[in-house]
């Protein structure tokens, strides 16, 4: 498999936190949080024949409202800050868990670009593909350029499209010298649909913690070997567990826009408003001058 096409993460359980660094609740506790979870699965099960027949208002609601409820069910708590749009808008997000795509379902709504094996998931799969989300075959990489049609056809049809440029998970938290970097690079490849669409890019940076005042946490990394279920255990365990969904001010591209340069700026956007900055609010500095505005063929709106 080509490396450029299916990138790989450098993370491992080397970036996981250590048995005393994260406060975790009793296994009862853990008990109620997977009970609770199985019945919001079955809801959203249920849920897969009546989408189709919803309008895109009421899908949309329903969708927030059920990641809502999967994010309750495990205990974890939802933080927005910044300006999430509603309409027309590729959403450029890190990647760290696979509790990424529930956070940004209940904060937008957005459909998702997803890999090509989540559709095989159980009852998540199916609600998936009900929901709308664009799914990539990562083994064809003749397949992209059409799945980048069809992610600019949907922002063409004024909707928000919601994709993790990095291509893999990542844990979100640099460890000690020499181990991986929080994330990785963006790849330019579906910057292009917003470019041939003419569609905002609005950067997002998910964080996760584990109470008011703690560094970032990488227990909710989804890395390396693990499975879908060790993944889950370790989520259920959490106490306190919380995401931030952060929007930075939208890019918008011009038509001669670079998908390279726009990836730069989306990734530094992301950075900017990571767990180790010590910056409040996102602000990306590389297109913060005038004379850098012009070359690159994007501009800054807040």
């Amino acid at each position: 498999m080509n490396p450029l096409w299916q990138p790989r993460s450098a993370c491992g359980p080397h970036c996981l936190p250590g048995p005393r660094e994260t406060p975790t609740v009793s296994r009862l506790r853990q008990a109620g949080r997977l009970t609770a979870l199985f019945g919001a699965l079955l809801f959203g099960a249920l849920l897969v024949p009546v989408l189709p027949v919803l309008p895109s208002a009421g899908r949309q609601a329903a969708g927030r409202w059920w990641a809502r409820l999967v994010l309750g069910s495990l205990g974890v708590t939802l933080q927005v800050r910044g300006r999430l749009p509603r309409r027309r808008a590729l959403l450029a997000a890190n990647h760290i868990s696979w509790l990424d795509i529930m956070a940004t379902l209940a904060v937008s709504p957005a459909r998702m670009l997803a890999k090509q094996e989540v559709r095989q998931w159980p009852l998540i799969g199916p609600l998936a593909a009900s929901g709308g989300t664009i799914f990539v075959n990562r083994t064809r990489p003749r397949a992209l350029p059409q799945t980048v049609a069809k992610v600019a056809a949907e922002l063409r049809s004024d909707r928000v499209v919601a994709v993790f440029p990095e291509g893999t998970t990542w844990c979100g938290k640099p460890r000690a010298a020499g181990a991986c970097p929080a994330g990785g690079r963006f790849r330019p490849a579906m910057f292009q649909a917003a470019i041939d669409a003419g569609a905002p890019v609005v950067p997002l940076t998910i964080n996760y913690r584990t109470g008011p005042g703690r560094d970032g946490t990488t227990a909710a990394a989804f890395l390396g070997e693990d499975s879908l279920w060790v993944s889950l255990r370790r989520v259920l365990a959490v106490r306190g567990l919380s995401v931030t969904v952060t929007a930075a001010p939208a890019l918008h591209p011009e038509q001669s826009a670079s998908r390279r340069r726009l990836a730069q700026a989306a990734e530094s956007a992301v950075r900017f408003a990571g767990p180790h900055s010590s910056h409040t609010h996102p602000a990306p500095t590389p297109l913060a001058a005038p004379n850098q505005m012009e070359p690159t063929g994007l501009s800054l709106a807040a």
